[in-house]
């Protein structure tokens, strides 16, 4: 199931990817690199940081195939796309949640401790949207925006505290899955976010 919901889920974000590219007026080769990091970007950074080489994706060249082909397909059926935007938040919670378990899944069988496992899925999860973010040249979405790196982080918890606990593989995904979505889709609702710290100089001087 996981799998599934991967290719699905790294589909969505090279088609959100080509999107920002598109806001920004890039070209043919700027979509499609944009679409890939979006996709990818995140499993990427991962498996650098813990050292787990070869890197993923290049073992995998559907992914490239996929993730190109998505973003390029966007530029055709661009017009149409924001009908399309609910589906797109729903794939998009969707993939937080596949990445993030991925991602610790990747630590665990590298043997890390419980820190590192819980930041290689926060990772996973979101730095294909910051890399896209910074490409685009606007503040990651990620991070300012309704709660999204902190649904990755509970995921990652409760994930790692029900297999410590020995609960059935499935029936963790299971439970895993039903929390992130749900806490993800109520965030987007509800407008759910984190307290924001605004700083100002001259807020300061008497």
């Amino acid at each position: 199931m996981l799998s599934y919901i991967f290719m699905i889920a790294i589909t969505a974000e090279a088609m959100s990817g080509a999107l920002a590219a598109g806001r920004r007026n890039m070209d043919l080769f700027g979509v499609a690199l944009i679409a890939f990091l979006t996709a990818l970007g995140g499993g990427t950074v991962r498996d650098m940081l813990l050292g787990n080489f070869p890197v993923t994706w290049t073992q995998h060249p559907i992914y490239i195939y996929l993730t190109i082909g998505a973003g390029l397909l966007t530029m055709l059926i661009a017009r149409f796309m924001h009908r399309l935007n609910r589906v797109f938040l729903l794939v998009d919670a969707m993939g937080l949640v596949a990445f993030t378990i991925i991602g610790c899944d990747v630590a665990l069988r590298l043997d890390y401790p419980t820190p590192v496992v819980i930041m290689a899925g926060i990772t996973t999860g979101i730095f294909g949207g910051i890399l896209r973010d910074i490409m685009c040249n606007r503040t990651p979405q990620v991070l300012r925006h309704e709660l999204y790196a902190s649904v990755s982080f509970l995921v990652a918890i409760l994930y790692l505290v029900m297999r410590a606990y020995g609960v059935n593989e499935n029936l963790n995904l299971l439970v895993s899955f039903a929390f992130g979505l749900s806490m993800r889709l109520a965030a987007i609702k509800y407008q759910w976010s984190l307290p924001v710290f605004s700083y100002a100089e001259d807020q300061w001087e008497d």
